[in-house]
């Protein structure tokens, strides 16, 4: 790289030219080095000015130097105006971010340095879709008070296929999107209607984008089928939100070389554990095995193995694999299916951990104390044989001396009861830390044999459960600290504590109930667990419970360890899933590097990068949720067709100034009472208090509170269920005391004054309506 000297005359080069030198064999400047010198020279610069600048001259680093110009614009570090000009974004005063579409219409942008949302009007989301990345200038605030923009320049276009319902009128198609963050439906011109018939599931190409002027224009690309087939749902769930499925054509020829057993020469140099009898531990319907444990007494403790799958012995960095891994970011769980990060070849195959067959792993092992704290800890390649896949339930069963489960496993059950052993400290070790332990419900969606939806059943944990995720979260703790001691950069799983306008709530919500919340204006989930336990005999348990939730922040991906507010961690790290994870993949890499004892600053991700990667990887992680919460309430919706007119019991789970949601109690549906099916009354809404209040007859929907519906309507397009309160039966109504009637100091209400004329006299009764009118009014 060429020294370069800036216009105060200080001579200095690329500070990143050895880390692009290990990444490439021809380096251009980097991305640092590029804004550095915009910077300097003060002016746009097009890419030949630039290339001059930089002393960039051969045919091949002026193509590297535009690739990365246009990745630069596409990350918004960049902008190239009208005369081809590159600039940087803050010297625009222009801020980027990502587009969060609405479904009336309007929008936002998520800036990507963090800050409050920009509001964006239905006007300004003419040209963009939701999860595209645009340059936004602030044009002031809107009258909420919202910080409103303009879209300046769209910088990355993510919505080239929609799936959705085509609808035909006057020989023009237009296919309606499913998403509802997607509100412009795309026209489709006769000629690319592609046989696809009225009514039916289709995928749309996007042909033009939409401008301010005109709508999006597509051509039918693929036809799903009709809107009530079978594993519909997922289909639609998997085109909406982008999920990859189909494996490149570099991904399909790089695994063609890989076998369905481990080479012996992959086996040496590794620690050999294959004579341990380490076990997986799984639900009965797991699809993939990438941990196994084993644990055995110590004098002052225990001795854990926790055993992880080693995939990034087979994901090479920057291979065509790691690339599909780490787009994907994830894989995906469906009700029906998994959409897996990696091929099945190592998914299901070198990187599951079966039983009885030789696998490569990355290994934790800890020595933990009799009061449940980690001791000590070390990082290891090595091989390894699973002994058994056992399940959940089984192993609960053993531990409670099940007679044909013991004998059927009598080698493995003193490994199970160290295990158990284990478990009891560091629960009560997790206990004493303050970790917050929500009750809640995870459910699971059982199938016929036509693949319609047979019954939705609650997921019931049990000891087994817990011993695996003790395990798992003692393996993840140690490898966040092993890279901090170690000074790699890495991927930390962090949790933020509540927000201070949230904590404000939540304590004036807290108020109401009688109590509080200790900790003060910085609380420690040793706060929450203390009220937690304080409740667990109120019948308003749940209520509270889901208030505190909901005053916590989501769990994100990030370089910047500020620790786990709800585990109640000081660092914390995903290590034990690189088959599904991307960000557990990079956490091995930064292991192997540290535990080769390389330098930090040789890792060959930068903490920009990683930084970037965190982002990436949050954001692929709630897409996926996003994508299977749309898949499961299609699910529930068809579930309740049938049930319309049906009455439930259920629990009120959200109060909002529209209605109520009530999810039914034992089959796990949720559905909406809006405010106009409720009794002829003016409902008010308290949004600290979590409730709507009638203005007559004072009636109180509360978060929390038990209601009868009645399933007036299920919308399958919406997935949306509409209830209405059921009415009190004559037998509930005649056991309610009726209210005592004030009587007249003179005459009783009902008597009645009759003239002289023998004519009843009214003038009392008019009388004392106009009484009763005045003091309402008053």
């Amino acid at each position: 790289m060429v020294a370069k000297r800036s216009k105060k005359g200080a001579t200095h080069k690329d500070p990143y030219r050895d880390r692009e030198s290990r990444k490439y064999e021809n380096p251009i400047p980097s991305r640092e080095f590029i804004m550095e010198t915009l910077e300097e020279e003060g002016i746009p610069m097009n890419r030949h000015a630039l290339a001059d600048k930089l002393k960039i001259e051969s045919e091949e680093q002026l193509e590297a130097l535009r690739r990365r110009l246009r990745a630069m614009e596409r990350d918004g570090q960049l902008l190239c105006n009208r005369n081809e000009n590159y600039c940087l974004v803050n010297k625009r005063d222009l801020i980027v971010g990502r587009v969060i579409g609405h479904a009336d219409g309007f929008g936002f942008l998520r800036p990507d340095d963090g800050g409050d949302d920009l509001y964006l009007s239905y006007k300004e989301m003419r040209p963009v879709f939701h999860d595209d990345r645009a340059v936004v200038r602030v044009t002031g605030l809107d009258r909420r008070n919202r910080l409103e923009g303009a879209v300046v320049e769209v910088l990355e276009r993510n919505t080239s296929r929609v799936a959705g319902r085509l609808y035909m009128e006057s020989g023009v198609g237009f296919v309606v999107p499913d998403s509802k963050r997607l509100s412009k439906d795309i026209i489709i011109p006769s000629s690319e209607i592609n046989q696809a018939d009225q009514g039916q599931m289709v995928v749309a190409e996007i042909l033009d984008q939409p401008t301010k002027r005109t709508p999006p224009i597509g051509r039918i690309q693929e036809v799903l089928g009709d809107h009530m087939g079978p594993g519909m749902e997922t289909d639609i769930a998997i085109r909406t939100h982008s999920i990859p499925v189909d494996w490149p054509d570099e991904v399909t020829q790089q695994i063609k070389t890989l076998t369905t057993e481990v080479a012996e020469k992959d086996k040496q140099g590794r620690v050999d554990l294959r004579a341990l009898p380490l076990v997986t531990i799984d639900g009965a319907d797991a699809r993939d095995f990438d941990d196994a444990v084993y644990c055995e007494p110590k004098p002052k403790g225990w001795r854990l193995l926790v055993c992880i799958a080693d995939v990034s012995h087979y994901v090479e960095p920057a291979s065509a694999l790691d690339q599909e891994g780490r787009t994907r970011g994830n894989s995906v769980y469906f009700p029906d299916r998994v959409i897996p990060m990696l091929p099945e070849v190592l998914s299901n195959g070198l990187c599951s951990i079966n039983p009885q067959v030789d696998r490569l792993c990355m290994t934790c092992e800890l020595y933990v104390s009799k009061q449940g704290t980690i001791t000590r800890s070390r990082f290891f390649t090595a091989v390894m044989r699973s002994h058994a896949r056992l399940i959940y339930d089984d192993v609960a069963a053993m531990l409670e001396g099940d007679a044909e489960l013991t004998a059927q496993h009598a080698e493995l059950l003193p490994h199970l009861h160290n295990l158990y052993q284990l478990y009891q400290v560091l629960q009560s070790q997790r206990a004493e830390r303050g970790a917050i332990d929500f009750d809640t419900t995870e459910t699971r969606i059982e199938f016929n044999d036509l693949k319609r939806v047979e019954r939705i059943v609650p997921v019931v944990r049990n000891d087994a459960h817990r011993i695996i995720e003790e395990c798992m979260l003692a393996a993840n703790v140690a490898a966040a600290r092993f890279l901090l001691r170690n000074k790699v950069p890495a991927l930390y799983r962090i949790h933020e504590g509540p927000a201070e306008e949230k904590l404000t709530d939540l304590r004036e919500f807290l108020a109401e109930l009688g109590l509080s919340l200790p900790g003060g204006k910085k609380p420690t989930a040793g706060d929450y667990a203390i009220l937690l336990d304080q409740i667990r005999q109120r019948p308003d348990r749940h209520l509270i419970q889901t208030v505190l939730l909901r005053s916590l922040s989501q769990a994100v991906y990030s370089t910047d360890n500020v620790g786990h507010f709800g585990l109640s961690y000081q660092a914390y790290t995903h290590f034990t899933s690189p088959i599904r994870r991307y960000p557990d993949l990079i956490v091995h890499r930064a292991l192997k590097h540290a535990i080769s004892k390389r330098k930090p600053d040789d890792f060959e991700y930068p903490k920009s990068e990683l930084q970037s990667l965190g982002e990436h990887c949050s954001s692929t992680e709630r897409r996926a949720d996003e994508a299977t919460r749309d898949a499961l309430d299609w699910l529930k919706c068809e579930y309740m067709q049938d049930k319309v007119g049906e009455t439930f019991s259920g629990i009120i789970t959200s109060v909002n100034s529209f209605g109520v949601f009530v999810e039914l109690e034992e089959i796990y549906v949720d559905g909406l009472v809006h405010i106009t099916a409720l009794d002829n009354d003016y409902y008010h809404y308290d949004p600290v208090g979590h409730r709507l209040t009638g203005e007559r007859t004072g009636k109180v929907l509360r978060l929390g509170d038990p209601l009868t519906i009645i399933v007036a309507k299920v919308n399958l397009d919406d997935r949306k269920i509409d209830f209405v309160p059921a009415k009190p039966s004559l037998s509930e109504v005649e056991s309610k005391p009726k209210p005592k009637r004030k009587r007249s100091k003179r005459k009783s209400k009902n008597s009645t004054s009759t003239s002289t004329s023998g004519k009843p006299d009214n003038s009392k009764k008019k009388s004392s309506k106009k009484k009763r009118r005045k003091s309402k009014s008053n």
